[in-house]
């Protein structure tokens, strides 16, 4: 789990030709996004390795 760089977070939104609305989100004062330090307006990266493989889902901390 990370928190991604404005260049990278554009870069995913222009590839799935969203905005940041269409985001899942995540809260600022959840558990891991203190972990993270993230902030309100940043999108973490998570990464979860199942049976069927590896799997990315992006959050858009609010």
């Amino acid at each position: 789990m990370k928190v991604i760089g404005e260049k990278d977070k554009e870069k995913l939104l222009k590839k799935y030709n969203i905005s940041e609305k269409d985001l899942p989100v995540m809260f600022s004062d959840d558990p891991a996004s203190r972990a993270l330090d993230a902030k309100a307006g940043q999108v973490v990266e998570i990464k979860r390795e199942e049976p069927t493989g590896s799997n990315t889902y992006y959050r858009l901390v609010i």
